[in-house]
């Protein structure tokens, strides 16, 4: 898959540009609806012997027309989402900077700019799809704009348990900790990146050595509480338990105000400062507990492993 990167008003050009069909969106988690548009795309790609390619912006709108004001957290960073969209079969990815220029640009003069210019041929969005200043652009402008200059698809409403599947809807079942359901829904666990740093070592003083994850930011997050995990080693997956929260037991941390992922990795021995690792979430197992004592926190700990063993083996 080839990356593309273009930013308005000044980065737009492309060497050997090839014309494509293109699913369009912001696609964040690329779940069952996003991928429903990205299969529609290809298939009419193959029919017309195209390349598929999809179009996406970063960071999202959300975030720039409120000038960071409203924190977004995403269900895939950037990294994730190419790995992903490769995974799918995507011949060109264009990635667009979305800033205050292109947020300020016209409806007709983004379909002028970024599909006309890039020789999309045919276009593949959803139907709550807008475009140009101020979201004036939608599936019932872009006829007009697209002035036959290429064809288009606007695909319907994906919808289970008669909800419509969407990123923030995923977000709520991740607030509810209902990790297999957002497997389901995403077609893949939650994965959340992070580079492991230096802790406090409490995990190893009670025989828990923890990988202390310093995550990346804007990286959507389950509910605080104790999960199954898995985190890819040297291409070996790794079963563990992890930690998100804010470590009441130990009232003396100074840091307590900020949330911590701590994962035990079960049955490894190893060093993993300074590595980046994904974590993938697999199920909520309980919620973070305040305990009067280390030992009772031990039992507790010793009670998850068994479950987690459980639910795995």
């Amino acid at each position: 898959m080839r990356t593309i990167h273009l930013s308005y008003p000044d980065h737009l050009h492309v060497d050997h540009l090839e014309s494509s069909v293109c699913a369009i969106g912001f696609f964040d988690g690329i779940h069952k609806g996003h991928q429903h548009v990205i299969q529609t795309a290809k298939d009419v790609a193959q029919k017309s012997n195209k390349k598929l390619a999809v179009m996406t912006f970063n960071p999202h709108p959300l975030s720039v027309i409120s000038n960071g004001k409203k924190a977004v957290s995403y269900l895939t960073t950037l990294t994730q989402k190419e790995a992903i969209l490769n995974d799918l079969g995507v011949d060109l990815l264009y990635v667009v900077d979305f800033n205050h220029e292109l947020a300020r640009l016209s409806a007709e003069s983004f379909i002028d700019t970024f599909i006309i210019q890039l020789d999309i041929t045919h276009l593949v969005c959803g139907f709550d799809f807008t475009y140009g200043h101020k979201g004036k652009g939608n599936v019932s402008t872009l006829p007009e704009h697209a002035n036959e200059r290429f064809s288009l698809t606007v695909v319907e409403k994906y919808s289970e348990d008669n909800e419509k599947v969407s990123s923030s809807w995923i977000r709520q079942k991740l607030q509810a900790g209902e990790m297999q359901q957002v497997k389901h829904l995403l077609t893949r666990p939650l994965m959340t990146t992070g580079k492991v740093v230096h802790g406090y070592k409490r995990g190893r003083l009670i025989g828990y050595p923890t990988a202390n994850i310093a995550i990346e930011k804007n990286q959507a997050l389950p509910r605080t509480g104790v999960y199954y995990v898995t985190v890819k080693i040297d291409g070996k997956e790794i079963h563990g338990m992890a930690n998100l929260g804010y470590n009441p037991t130990f009232q003396d941390d100074d840091l307590n105000q900020f949330i911590k992922l701590e994962v035990h990795l079960l049955d490894f021995d190893g060093h993993l400062y300074d590595q980046t690792l994904t974590v993938s979430w697999h199920e909520f197992v309980r919620p973070e507990y305040k305990f009067d004592h280390v030992d009772q926190l031990v039992e507790r700990i010793k009670q998850d492993e068994q479950e987690i063993r459980q639910i795995f083996s």
